[in-house]
């Protein structure tokens, strides 16, 4: 028996539109062993859509057992838990209410326990454990294991005899997908025609049984922007674990690579350093050697894993600083998901709030060149502390930090934009009017996130400031917005 709350369901779903991705018109420069390997790459993404149920929460895997057994199926709550990948939405609002059976007797009690708000921990932490008992854990620790209590790729489990705390590997503690899709990673590197990317593939596997991701990222690093197919597979992102910010969440991309957009932005990768330098901030926070990232624009073909709505329109990975350190990041601008934001989200919200002489500065190329600068952002700044270089601003930070990443990528994006139309390198695009009054229309586009998630609570503190400062301007006679 399962006991939907089908309004905040019905309620939640209606703030989709759906887009089609992965068109014919994309797959033009494929060769026939590119096209053979699709099918093997899309298997390792639902391996890894597998991996992510089990890491959001512990009771997922069973509620999706149970969902998937129901006869007849509800194909709409099936779509609630496809798009979020368990019971929580937006606003982390829940849409299944409880999971109930009725024993032999006639007694109906409750199989499945669903939380009224989702684990700040996920499942890579006990459900029972204390901020505070974690952090004293760690405290305690030293040397290797206190670098394994804090590693991105380790979960933290707690002994059922003794209640002691202890860290497994996340090769070990997902290897029943892991090694599946290892094979799997392993055959497509056998067809695919670029071999960069078969280099990333084989790697990538190795790193699903060793646990060790750094020699695997850097090859991530190097896939050619001749190759033809873009992956992205692997241990993340961080905003599942919203208790620390270190657990890092399997995430899967399978694109196809956008040459003529990927050329036209690559020369922005070449100011990485100009633009540190020219942040307004003591020089005492400004970081020298700054390795510029790649830049390639995609068109997305299939995704799982960490990849709830809405739908990433760029990322900027790894999120390891070490990797970082060694080979810089890479921006993935996902093209085909963009256009269909901006013409089916952003330009609907920006003809309901926006005043009506400013509209018509609301243009496409301004959203995607702001995205562009937005991923490019994250590279910027400290991401050490500047008195003590062994300790993450990341860590420093703890459940603060990935809200305050995407407040600060958003703002000096939006300065580094200014700095890119000054000295002509924008040129012939849009102009500063533009980009502030597309970007004013995306906040509300973004806010509509709900503050517990990170974008959506970056913007609204952005959002927040620019009003109190008299950037924005509200007229309640008009009920709109302008800059």
């Amino acid at each position: 028996m399962v006991t939907l709350t089908s309004k905040p369901l019905d309620r939640q779903l209606s703030r989709f539109k759906e887009i089609q991705v992965g068109g014919a018109q994309h797959l033009n420069r494929l060769t026939a062993g590119d096209r053979e390997a699709i099918p093997l790459l899309v298997k390792v993404g639902r391996l890894i859509d597998y991996i992510y149920i089990r890491q959001h929460w512990s009771g997922n895997e069973a509620l999706h057992a149970h969902i998937h057994g129901l006869e007849p199926r509800d194909p709409k709550l099936d779509l609630g838990l496809w798009l979020f990948k368990g019971p929580w939405g937006l606003d982390e609002e829940k849409f299944i209410k409880s999971i109930k059976e009725q024993d032999p007797d006639g007694q109906v009690h409750q199989k499945i326990h669903i939380p009224h708000d989702p684990p700040q921990c996920g499942s890579y932490y006990p459900d029972d454990i204390k901020k505070e008992e974690y952090l004293a854990w760690v405290e305690g620790l030293e040397g290797q294991a206190k670098l394994d209590a804090q590693s991105f790729y380790r979960v933290v489990r707690r002994n059922t005899t003794t209640g002691q705390l202890y860290t497994l590997p996340y090769s070990e503690e997902y290897k029943d997908f892991l090694i599946p899709a290892a094979q799997l990673l392993k055959e497509a590197a056998e067809l695919v025609s670029d071999s960069s990317l078969a280099k990333f593939l084989r790697s990538r596997a190795e790193s699903f049984i060793t646990n060790e991701y750094t020699d695997s990222d850097v090859d991530w690093l190097r896939i050619s922007k001749d190759s033809p197919l873009d992956v992205t597979c692997g241990p993340y992102e961080n905003y599942a674990d919203k208790m620390f910010s270190i657990r890092a969440a399997f995430e899967f991309y399978l694109h196809a690579r956008d040459f003529a957009s990927s050329d036209i932005l690559a020369k922005f990768s070449s100011r990485l350093q100009d633009m540190e330098d020219q942040l307004p901030v003591d020089e005492l926070y400004k970081t020298k050697g700054l390795l510029p990232p790649a830049i390639v624009t995609v068109n997305q073909l299939y995704s799982g894993g960490d990849v709830a709505v809405p739908m990433t329109a760029a990322y900027n990975l790894p999120n390891d600083e070490m990797t970082i350190k060694i080979a810089g990041s890479k921006l993935v601008i996902i093209k085909n998901v963009q256009e269909g934001k901006f013409d089916k989200v952003l330009r609907p919200i920006a003809e309901q709030v926006l005043d009506t002489d400013q509209l018509k500065k609301v243009q496409f190329e301004a959203f995607f060149q702001h995205v562009l600068m937005h991923e490019v952002a994250h590279s910027l700044g400290p991401h050490f502390l500047v008195h003590d270089k062994e300790t993450k601003v990341r860590t420093a930070l703890q459940e603060h930090h990935s809200a305050m990443e995407e407040a600060k990528a958003d703002i000096v994006g939006l300065y580094a934009v200014g700095l890119l139309i000054k000295d002509g390198s924008l040129s012939g695009g849009p102009d500063a009017e533009s980009f502030y009054i597309t970007y004013l229309a995306s906040a509300f586009r973004s806010i509509r996130f709900g503050i517990t998630e990170a974008h959506g609570l970056g913007q609204a503190m952005q959002f927040e400031y620019l009003k109190e400062q008299g950037g924005f301007a509200y007229d309640p006679a008009a009920l709109r917005f302008r800059v």
